[in-house]
């Protein structure tokens, strides 16, 4: 029986594609964070505008500030939050490295088993 991989969605590949198993490198958790810095303050922007063209005394200069500035906050907010994720996602895969590095020594021990005979 042959097993599935299992298909990750479009927005996961874009957002996190990466297993966790290893630590990213320096390149990979760059487009992570770029990849959030972009993606959430867009969709933030998207669903704002609606609201903006509603309001019928703000100016087209006043519109496009807000909309600017509701950029620049999810930037800081998401790319903040998405090397936090980088650096958690590391840091626990090192730990993990650290302690399948730390069982298969134990395991590979010639001293004659687990009872030590």
């Amino acid at each position: 029986m042959q097993q599935d991989q299992p298909r990750l969605p479009s927005v996961r590949r874009l957002l996190f594609p990466y297993s966790g198993e290893e630590p990213l490198t320096r390149a990979q958790g760059a487009r992570v964070i770029i990849s959030w810095a972009i993606f959430f303050p867009v969709a933030l922007m998207i669903g704002t505008l609606p609201f903006v063209l509603l309001v019928k005394n703000t100016s087209l200069q006043q519109a496009a500030l807000l909309l600017f500035l509701i950029f620049l906050a999810g930037v800081a907010i998401f790319g903040g939050l998405a090397w936090f994720v980088v650096f958690m996602i590391n840091r626990s895969a090192r730990f993990l490295q650290a302690q399948r590095a730390q069982l298969s020594a134990r395991n590979s021990n010639p001293s004659g088993g687990r009872y030590g005979s």
